[in-house]
């Protein structure tokens, strides 16, 4: 048995693949592969369609805001920001908690005069308290990463603060509850937790459409791709398919909440296993430490490429830590089962005692 740690792209759930295999060359009977439909034709758009009341009832999306497929990954979406929601003489306010919020800070800083770091983790252990914030009092929106990818870091708590929230759920979206209506924006790329590469999914509440200046592309204007049920050019089809089968299956489960209760008992016996050893350690705050992306090193620096290999050959594969942080990292999205955890933590007591 191997169990795929990847932080992204990640491993998708094995029924999702297995219908998909199945439907590859000939989905429901059409002679077509949905790579060969046309996504204007009356099959695609039921599986969009089917894919967007999905993703609506797990999420409990309300009705006054919009759920857009698009292209260009969340990194595609660190541009869009701004542009839809500022004029160039606008203002943001970004908290910074990792490499993504510093990515997102960096790329709004080319489309606004005004872009104010209200905190930043340094180092990137902690999610920094409100307290300490120092906001804009004009802001058009205030940028979040709500789970860090590399770091491990997560909020807790939705902030509480006047300008509307964007926030980054790339790594943590369907894994456990998240109140939409708390969010002016909501965006994931999808190969964490939806499906693969190459997709992204928009939530934005209807007030903050049409605000994008003259100059944005209409390929990032959320408004226009709204109004074209995201469908301005060609959109990503195959990866729209896969994600309703997501979807689905995550509904299967029992649910987002369903999904939430397995992934704490996850996280929990994998940090006490780091934190009852002397030999693993992971760096972040209990209060700030991530469900999804779990860091952690060896007491013996030399060990982490040894631990890798012996892992994988024990089936255990893609535990190496970001380049950035070094390390190892466990990603244990939702479609990581249970056994996989286990797995990995009988190997690491089994590496502690041959090496430790």
């Amino acid at each position: 048995m191997i169990y795929n740690f990847s932080a992204g792209p990640a491993a998708l759930p094995a029924p999702v693949l297995r219908q998909a295999a199945e439907e590859l060359p000939d989905w429901h009977g059409t002679g077509m592969s949905v790579m060969e439909m046309s996504h204007r034709g009356r099959d695609f758009i039921g599986i969009a369609e089917s894919a967007e009341a999905s993703l609506r009832d797990l999420m409990d999306v309300p009705d006054d805001y919009r759920v857009l497929f698009l292209q260009g990954g969340a990194t595609g979406q660190f541009a869009a920001i701004p542009m839809n929601l500022a004029q160039a003489d606008g203002a943001a306010d970004y908290v910074i908690t990792g490499m993504w919020g510093k990515r997102a800070h960096g790329e709004g800083s080319k489309y606004l005069d005004r872009v104010n770091v209200a905190a930043i983790a340094s180092p990137s252990t902690y999610v920094p308290p409100e307290t300490h914030w120092q906001l804009t009092p004009d802001a058009d929106y205030v940028h979040i990463t709500l789970n860090e990818t590399i770091q491990g870091v997560r909020f807790d708590h939705v902030p509480s603060v006047a300008a509307p929230i964007v926030a980054d759920v790339s790594s943590m979206i369907l894994s456990e509850p998240i109140n939409v209506s708390d969010f002016g924006v909501l965006y994931a790329g999808a190969q964490k937790n939806i499906g693969p590469s190459g997709l992204v999914v928009v939530i934005v509440r209807e007030d903050l459409l049409g605000r994008a200046r003259a100059s944005t592309p209409q390929v990032w204007n959320w408004l226009e791709n709204a109004k074209s049920g995201s469908m301005i050019n060609t959109p990503p089809t195959f990866g729209w398919y896969i994600a309703g089968l997501v979807f689905r299956w995550v509904a299967d489960q029992g649910g987002v909440p369903a999904m939430a209760e397995t992934n704490r008992r996850k996280a929990a016996k994998l940090y006490d296993a780091i934190d009852q050893s002397g030999f693993y350690a992971n760096p972040v705050a209990p209060a700030s430490r991530s469900l999804m992306n779990v860091p952690f090193t060896v007491a013996q620096p030399d060990l982490e490429s040894v631990f890798v290999a012996e892992a994988r050959s024990a089936g255990l594969v893609n535990l190496e830590g970001h380049r950035a942080v070094g390390g190892m990292r466990a990603s244990i999205y939702n479609a990581m089962p249970e056994a996989g955890v286990d797995a990995l933590i009988d190997f690491m007591k089994e590496f502690e005692s041959r090496h430790g």
